[in-house]
């Protein structure tokens, strides 16, 4: 297993061979910043700013905003940044040659790692653009009958609630989606609404491990072992969920797992993976057309054409900062960030908090909402007033903003956002 160990020797190979600048500004910071914590816990490091500041400075973001927006997308730190110019400027030598000879088939190792960090075989392992892809090979995959239903609740993610009512309109499918109360009161409730709602016709369960609006965990494997009991297979939306908090795939044991790597990875924009348990690929249709010889190639589904291999290569360099910072100490910092905020805000007039405090329930991402004030009004004026960026959120059952720090984010950056909405609750949006 890569450990803290590992990672310290390979950086101070890398440091040899690094230009100056880097190696003084950044690799020299982070070396230094891991052999000072070691042997400390997670949640004592989480509150060390000597530590997060060697972090910080790995990355190019813009501070004159706050952006609290990660789950949408995440900036990669400078390193990665680095890899994709590296491998753009190589494959424009000779694209074709350079590209094809050379970078594409560097994915297999990228798919080793992958494969590594999750806890799967690679070759169960297929390297996608994003979730969205990932999750659509699987929606469109499974071979389905009129009327056969599939069942989901109404606070999974827009793009694949689409996905499937474009599939059911063409083929005479069953969709139910149902709504639940957010936080819920324990993980058991989540089983238990899934459970409760199955018919004779459900032939397959779609659900979040990380609900994108409110940071909810779902009791992944509870629920993908009790639909395996029935006959059902299960698709999980895992895009708020890999290299956010530790887990591997045996703590899941679902049939399908689509996940983003442009989030909590860091890794470069429009990389993802997906997993699929190895007895169910032969059956699974790829998105996009694979010659019969592929039925059982993971690697079917990575038929989508020219692309830039530089974007899959360079996750690599996003595996080795995670493992360097610790997945561990990564989710510890992330809930110690998430809590500062919350603890502070929680209980004043008008705040609901529609994400749980329990470490077993959600990690970094939460929903905080104002009674009276629509959470477009209120990210807008954060945004014009403090350069705070957040996301408004207007479901009906979480109605408010969602707020997610990163690795990067200062002490500072996240009390001024709480400063910010006490001013809200204190005074209310100018009119």
């Amino acid at each position: 297993m890569f450990n803290r160990r590992d990672f310290l020797r390979s950086m101070m190979g890398a440091a040899a061979f690094a230009p100056p600048a880097l190696r003084d500004g950044g690799l020299g910071r982070i070396l230094s910043a891991s052999a000072a914590v070691d042997g400390r816990s997670p949640q004592e490091v989480a509150e060390d700013e000597s530590f997060w500041f060697a972090v910080q400075q790995a990355f190019t973001v813009d501070r004159s905003m706050i952006n609290l927006n990660n789950g949408g997308v995440c900036p990669s730190p400078k390193v990665v940044q680095d890899a994709v110019r590296r491998y753009l400027e190589y494959s424009n030598q000779a694209p074709a040659y350079h590209m094809w000879r050379h970078l594409e088939p560097m994915i297999e190792g990228v798919r080793i790692r992958l494969a590594r960090t999750f806890g799967c075989d690679p070759e169960e392992m297929a390297i996608t653009r994003n979730a969205s892809e990932a999750l659509e090979i699987s929606q469109f995959g499974i071979d389905l009958e009129p009327g056969d239903e599939i069942l989901t609740t109404d606070q999974d993610y827009g793009r694949m609630l689409t996905t499937w009512d474009q599939r059911a309109r063409r083929e005479n499918l069953v969709i139910n989606k149902f709504p639940f109360v957010t936080p819920p009161k324990s993980m058991q409730d989540l089983v238990d609404m899934f459970e409760e709602r199955i018919t004779p016709r459900t032939k397959v369960i779609h659900f979040c491990h990380v609900v994108n609006l409110t940071g909810q965990i779902f009791p992944v494997k509870e629920i993908s072992q009790m639909a395996r009991a029935r006959g059902i297979e299960t698709i999980v939306d895992g895009a708020h969920a890999f290299a956010h908090f530790p887990f591997k795939r045996d703590d899941l044991d679902c049939d399908y797992y689509g996940t983003s790597l442009h989030k909590w990875l860091l890794a470069p924009i429009g990389t993802g993976f997906l997993y699929v348990k190895r007895d169910k690929i032969e059956k699974l249709w790829p998105l996009m057309a694979a010659p019969d010889a592929m039925k059982g190639n993971i690697r079917k589904f990575e038929e989508i054409g020219t692309h830039p291999a530089a974007l899959h290569n360079a996750i690599a360099e996003a595996l080795t900062f995670h493992h360097g910072i610790g997945a561990e100490r990564k989710i510890a910092r992330l809930r110690y960030l998430r809590d500062r905020w919350m603890r502070r805000l929680e209980g004043q007039p008008g705040v609901v908090l529609h994400t749980s405090f329990d470490p077993a329930m959600a990690g970094g991402l939460a929903n905080v909402g104002i009674e009276g004030i629509d959470p477009g009004d209120l990210a807008a004026h954060l945004w014009d007033t403090q350069k705070i960026f957040v996301v408004g959120i207007g479901h009906p059952a979480c109605t408010g903003i969602r707020v997610t720090p990163n690795v990067y984010t200062t002490l500072d950056e996240v009390d001024r956002f709480a400063e910010a909405m006490e001013d809200v609750i204190a005074h209310g949006i100018p009119g």
